[in-house]
């Protein structure tokens, strides 16, 4: 056996390492010993300072980054086996790419607005009675695990929510007589998989998982950032919308809103925000440079954005969909045959090409991650990918190198900008930080780029 092979990477690792997502699966497997609770810099973490060593053992057993829990591809397979496989989305039934025909109503979702539509599918049919997703809170964060029992609470709660959040408290509250949908990214519909392996009520209890793909989760600091940019400082900050689209731009090209408590909103491009490109990874937990899974290849269902050149044009938006559960395909089929849908049968290729980034970061950027942490003596877990930097370009690792100092650095600017109501103290650092990036980035693409990227410079130091 390897000396990788003889690290035992557990939950005490994963929380050592800063790489707890915060899901809460361990909390609601140790019946609250182990308390998740939300830290300085916006991110919630599993405390283990109490957890005795059999807590300790449970907890591993559903930790989505402990390697003593099945990886995604044993838990897909377990249920999703007699379906195709694609090594980038994971099994399917269905691929397609759609949206809601009534345009009141995509424009009121994300994208496009499938997510609710199939959700409300599963109510209407009473596959489940209730969701479990994120939504507005009624504390004192922006945003938190909520439970929908009606289409309209559902509706109430439409769109992306880039916000930490826990499943710990809502998880452990479940009515033992009710069937629940649970709405979550990739590594919290893993950890509620595990969950539902390892304690047979919530097996009976959790009855439909949905996924939603995902570039990397976002501190509470994202939403205070883009606002603060936008005028409303966090004292002030009431909530934030981070979807608004423009008949004007294309789709990935949208808005965003932060209302202050006095009830003034305030809208602006997301572009133009400092931190707004998500592949800068401003306030990117340290948990998402450890994961594999784009397409939630744990859930019954996923939805993410239709980023392909046809679809982009459109601002009201696009849905992918990969569907893994007969009724997910049968009810936006219905959906189609009503004419409340638009569907447009895709394959696995054109999928995963609409998340290219993505997949960059989370295979070709987790092998070096991976490759430079064993290299200087951490644990790691073990993964889908090798460790190795072989075949990827000088450019490419320095680039995967800075982004990973960008999302550690830009947490630790904006806590002290907070502390001295200072945004400029973040601001300027991370000018400094992107700048530096995206020279790597045009120097790796080549001249043409290079040359966008002096326009740019230029442009910027005349205004």
């Amino acid at each position: 056996m390897s000396e990788r092979n003889q690290i035992r990477h557990g939950i005490e690792q994963v929380v050592e390492r800063g790489m707890c997502i915060g899901c809460g699966a361990c909390a609601i497997r140790t019946g609250g010993a182990i308390a998740v609770t939300l830290g300085s810099r916006g991110l919630y973490q599993a405390n283990l300072a109490t957890a005795t060593s059999e807590q300790i053992s449970l907890a591993t057993r559903v930790c989505p980054f402990s390697d003593a829990a099945k990886n995604e591809d044993a838990l897909a397979s377990e249920r999703f086996g007699d379906l195709p496989h694609d090594d980038r989305i994971g099994h399917y039934s269905a691929v397609m790419a759609g949206r809601l025909t009534e345009d009141d109503s995509v424009v009121q979702s994300s994208s496009g607005g499938l997510a609710t539509r199939l959700l409300s599918g599963l109510l209407e049919r009473r596959v489940v009675d209730s969701i479990l997703h994120v939504g507005r809170s009624d504390g004192s964060e922006l945003f938190e695990y909520v439970v929908s029992s009606s289409v309209d609470e559902l509706l109430s709660a439409r769109k992306s929510m880039y916000y930490a959040t826990t499943l710990a408290e809502v998880g452990a509250a479940l009515r033992p007589d009710k069937r629940y949908a649970v709405v979550g990214v990739p590594c919290f519909i893993k950890a509620m998989r595990l969950l539902a392996d390892e304690v047979p009520a919530l097996n009976r209890q959790l009855a439909f998982f949905v996924g939603i793909v995902c570039g990397h989760l976002k501190s509470t600091f994202f939403a205070e950032s883009l606002a603060w940019q936008a005028g409303v400082p966090p004292s002030s900050l009431e909530t934030v919308d981070f979807r608004v689209k423009n008949p004007t731009r294309a789709a990935n090209r949208y808005d965003y809103s932060a209302t202050a408590r006095t009830g003034e909103r305030v809208v602006r491009p997301v572009a133009s925000a400092i931190d707004g490109s998500w592949g800068y990874a401003a306030f990117q937990p340290e948990a998402c440079n450890f994961c594999d899974d784009v397409f939630a290849e744990t859930a019954d269902v996923v939805f993410g954005d239709a980023w392909l050149e046809q679809y982009q044009r459109d601002w009201r938006g696009t849905n992918i969909v990969v569907t893994r559960d007969a009724r997910a395909t049968e009810i936006l089929r219905a959906a189609e045959d009503t004419g409340a849908v638009v569907l447009t049968d895709l394959g696995p290729d054109e999928a995963a090409r609409s998340q290219a980034g993505n997949f960059r970061h989370r295979r070709v950027g987790l092998r070096v991650r991976l490759a430079d942490d064993i290299a200087a003596g951490l644990s790691v877990p073990i993964k889908r990918v090798s460790p190795s930097t072989d075949g990827v370009s000088r450019g490419r690792i320095r680039l995967i190198r800075q982004r990973r100092d960008i999302s550690r650095m830009s947490l630790e600017w904006f806590e002290q900008a907070r502390a001295t109501n200072d945004l400029d103290h973040y601001i300027d650092r991370m000018r400094t930080a992107i700048a530096r990036y995206q020279r790597v980035d045009a120097a790796q693409r080549g001249p043409i780029a290079i040359l966008r990227y002096l326009v740019r410079k230029v442009r910027g130091t005349k205004r």
